[in-house]
């Protein structure tokens, strides 16, 4: 025992966790243009908002998340260059729904051990998606809790934001009768629903280093596929085509039908056609190993729709011709529609908002 260092006694290793702040440094301050003050390490993290003057009347719009349990499958895999992009995802997509531009993130990590190069990683991955979106990774804290965490077990959250223009604000109040209802495709599962994928697993007895022969590499590896980033192509569509998106969905817990209603106002509805797409071959299996139907799982996951967007008609096939051209696979699901209708089966509230009502119709795409 080191009489001289009781904290290090007590489980905490100071020094361990400033080796972590040097390893990531460089990944963090990629992330930072002339708008960052002070760089890496300081109480605060800085940023210049001058941008906002030019703004007639800026609403900044924040968002805080995590990953879930889906770090549980990182942690199980010891893979946690991925975590970092799921977390980025989670809150700056939010962010882009409303239409605002993402400008600056913060993290926290907590973990039973600091292992310094487990720590870098996963903050490696949040700078990097924070790079690609074009969001500065200004702060962050890892904390230590042994006791309280195992050795090998982590958390991560964060909080972002951003900022648009009052009158660029994108909500159902935008919504017209017959407006196209996009999809933007999802990478795998995102970060919501492992709960019940865990279940699977374990009511299978199966390892996530086990080769699924169906997905073509270990379940681990796939269920870890990061989730995607729209809000830099989204941001290009804005800017190109400035009334053409009304409304955005970003599909996380609850699925696509409860999310969509979200963004729609009241006294409207929309049919989603499941027969527009095919689910990713990840729903497949793992509905198939559950025992479960496709249907019985779209509260649960996204299957293989990430984003939605509302869109005016007549500017439907330039937005999906711009999403298209950045390599985003997109493809009308419906269209909104206003006026009385039996709403049985539709979704019509979720997170505590009441809004438009959605439901998903007709049978998957088998091909």
């Amino acid at each position: 025992m080191n009489k001289n260092n009781p904290y290090a006694n007590s489980g905490v290793d100071t020094k361990a966790g400033d080796l972590a702040v040097e390893l990531m440094r460089k990944a963090v301050s990629r992330t930072h243009g002339a708008e960052v003050l002070g760089g890496v390490g300081g109480f605060a993290g800085l940023y210049d908002a001058s941008e906002l003057l030019r703004y007639k009347r800026p609403l900044l719009a924040s968002a805080t998340d995590g990953v879930g349990t889906k770090v549980a499958i990182a942690q199980a895999m010891d893979k946690h260059d991925t975590i970092g992009q799921d977390l980025v995802a989670m809150i700056v997509d939010d962010i882009v729904v409303v239409g605002a531009k993402p400008l600056a993130m913060t993290d926290y990590i907590a973990c039973g051990k600091v292992v310094p190069e487990r720590i870098a990683s996963i903050v490696a991955g949040i700078a990097n998606a924070c790079a690609a979106t074009g969001t500065a990774l200004v702060g962050g804290e890892t904390a230590e809790h042994p006791g309280l965490l195992g050795e090998h077990e982590y958390d991560v959250a964060g909080a972002a934001f951003g900022v648009v223009e009052a009158d660029q604000l994108l909500g159902p109040d935008r919504v017209r009768d017959g407006d196209a209802v996009i999809a933007l495709a999802a990478s795998g599962l995102h970060s919501n629903g492992f709960s019940l994928v865990r279940k699977i697993m374990a009511d299978r007895a199966l390892q996530y280093t086990a080769h699924a022969a169906e997905l073509g590499t270990s379940y681990g590896e796939v269920l870890l596929t990061p989730t995607a980033l729209y809000a830099g192509e989204l941001l290009r569509v804005f800017a190109a085509l400035p009334e053409a998106v009304h409304a955005l969905s970003h599909v996380t817990g609850g699925g696509i039908a409860a999310n969509l209603a979200r963004v729609l106002p009241r006294g409207s509805w929309c049919e989603v056609d499941r027969a527009s797409w095919r689910p990713l071959p990840v729903f497949e299996h793992l509905a198939e190993l559950g025992g479960y139907e496709l249907p019985q799982l779209e509260g649960a996951w996204n299957m293989g729709i990430g984003m939605t967007a509302v869109v005016a008609a007549d500017k439907t096939a330039q937005v999906l011709e711009m999403l298209e051209c950045q390599q985003l696979t997109a493809w009308q699901v419906g269209n909104v529609s206003f006026g009385a209708r039996d709403l049985a089966g539709f979704d019509t509230e979720a997170k505590g908002v009441k809004g438009g009502a959605v439901r998903l119709v007709g049978e998957y795409s088998a091909a």
